[in-house]
């Protein structure tokens, strides 16, 4: 008989979360191993054997986030509309902030200063934002935008960035408010960058 597995995924998730949450409210003080364990209701042993150290415990943040931005992300079906499908994204990028406030301060707020993304991590981290570039790609390529691929998605990710952490931060009003705004934001700078194709350059 397979002897039972002391720790499993739910827990670490649980751990994850909990340091996640303790961080954000906090700050890197909050980040100990025997205070994450109280607040779980588990054992210190725990973290050791399915996380690490606090090191690792941050990697494992940062990591978490971006894993699931890039699931939430690959979940997005490529169509035949190339700027639905930027909307789209923005939308699933815009949901995983969401649903994980925490773990997206950790992925983009640097909270704990002492905590270097290692190479596989920014690799994994740059990942995320290569599939907004292949979809900006897939527009231009279709004659719906103009210009750089890397640029035109650095422009569309920087707005969905703000209005997401302005809506995190309550500044765009409750749920039910905010997020006609981030839609509209979205659409918005989606349909401008579209209508500037269709624009002459001025002249010098």
């Amino acid at each position: 008989m397979a002897r039972p597995r002391q720790y499993d995924d739910d827990l670490r998730v649980r751990l994850l979360d909990t340091a996640a949450r303790l961080l954000a409210d906090e700050g890197p003080h909050a980040i100990s191993t025997r205070r994450i364990a109280a607040e779980v209701g588990t054992s210190t042993n725990a973290i050791y054997s399915l996380i690490g150290s606090k090191n690792d415990l941050v990697r494992a943040l940062y990591d978490d986030g971006f894993r699931r931005l890039a699931e939430n992300l690959a979940a997005v079906p490529v169509t035949a509309d190339p700027l639905a499908d930027l909307y789209e994204l923005g939308l699933a990028y815009h949901d995983t902030a969401i649903a994980r406030p925490h773990l997206y301060g950790v992925m983009f707020g640097r909270p704990v200063r002492e905590f270097e993304p290692a190479a596989a991590d920014l690799e994994l981290s740059l990942s995320t934002l290569q599939v907004l570039i292949d979809a900006v790609g897939r527009a231009v390529d279709a004659g719906l935008l103009a210009g750089e691929p890397e640029d035109l998605a650095l422009q569309l990710w920087g707005m969905n960035h703000g209005v997401t952490s302005l809506e995190l931060a309550g500044a765009l009003g409750p749920p039910e408010q905010a997020l006609p705004l981030v839609e509209r934001a979205m659409r918005a700078a989606i349909e401008g960058f579209a209508a500037l194709e269709a624009v002459p350059a001025p002249r010098r």
